[in-house]
């Protein structure tokens, strides 16, 4: 389009200027999605230096500027978008300022690391999530973890071997940290070497371990207190069948007057203080029962 046929549009009020050579088409007014467009084109949009398209292998555009940080995770519904302005990344060697965005200029961005939400150029999930590990702490980042694997964007354990594909980028070690402490497991006899000096300090007594209580095999069982233990070794990846299961079994256990408590095996390996804190307190309530509402 020639600039007097865009001057044309704009008199006639076809055209509407909402930043630097950036047009809205009808009406001025924009959605989110359109102020998140008018970043990305003002900061030089799908053109390379040379003004050429880049293109994938597959002949697919590849953006060469892409939502990124905060504004990514507000796209991709893992994290909250910042207010004051829009975050975008981009290996073009241009410098251009513009006004409500911050520029990450980034050139070893690899191609993987980029794509395509509800048609808006964004840096993957796996690359959104190593950027927002670089500003956010573990609880933040615990909660982005499990959006990102609600919304089947990425799997926590298809995270972990993603990481492997970005050594020595910043934030890759602070977000592994937090996804091994999430998805630890321990074997079984790990478990019991681990959990059983915790029962000792909490001062109760010595469990029964892996025997079926109300039909269903439990990992550790207190029989004096009426208490069961169940632990969990994933805190995302558990599948709405599996959590029907475990609900249906602490039902079980409940209506047998028992008290069913659970733990994950990262609570016992890296938060074993808080584990020893809710023994001692269950069993002291177990304890100051009425003798007749005891199993």
């Amino acid at each position: 389009m020639t600039p007097r046929g865009i001057e044309h549009r704009l008199a006639r009020g076809r055209l509407h200027l909402v930043a630097r050579g950036v047009y809205a088409v009808g009406r001025p007014g924009l959605t989110l999605n359109g102020r998140r467009m008018v970043a990305l084109l003002s900061c030089g949009g799908d053109l390379d230096a040379s003004g050429a398209v880049l293109l994938r292998p597959d002949r697919r555009p590849r953006p060469a500027v892409v939502l990124s940080h905060d504004s990514a995770a507000g796209l991709l519904a893992i994290g909250r978008e910042p207010v004051a302005h829009f975050e975008v990344s981009t290996f073009l060697p241009s410098r251009r300022r513009v006004p409500g965005v911050k520029v990450h200029r980034r050139p070893s961005l690899s191609r993987d690391a980029v794509g395509f939400c509800e048609g808006i150029p964004v840096t993957s999930p796996v690359q959104t999530l190593i950027d927002l590990s670089t500003r956010h702490g573990r609880p933040a980042m615990e909660r982005s973890i499990n959006e990102a694997d609600k919304l089947g964007l990425v799997r926590t354990d298809d995270l972990r071997r993603a990481l492997d594909d970005h050594p020595g980028e910043p934030g890759v070690a602070r977000l592994r940290a937090i996804v091994d402490r999430t998805t630890f497991r321990y074997t079984r006899t790990e478990l019991e070497r681990a959990f059983l000096p915790l029962v000792r300090e909490a001062g109760l007594p010595t469990p029964r371990t892996s025997v079926y209580v109300t039909g269903h095999e439990v990992d550790f069982h207190f029989p004096e207190l009426g208490l069961v233990v169940e632990t969990d070794g994933l805190t995302y990846h558990r599948t709405p069948a599996e959590q029907a299961k475990d609900r249906r079994r602490d039902q079980d256990h409940s209506a047998a007057g028992l008290f069913p408590l659970r733990f994950t095996h990262a609570q016992i390996k890296f938060d074993p203080d808080r584990v020893v804190h809710i023994l001692r307190a269950t069993a002291a309530r177990l304890r100051h029962r009425p003798i007749g509402s005891r199993p």
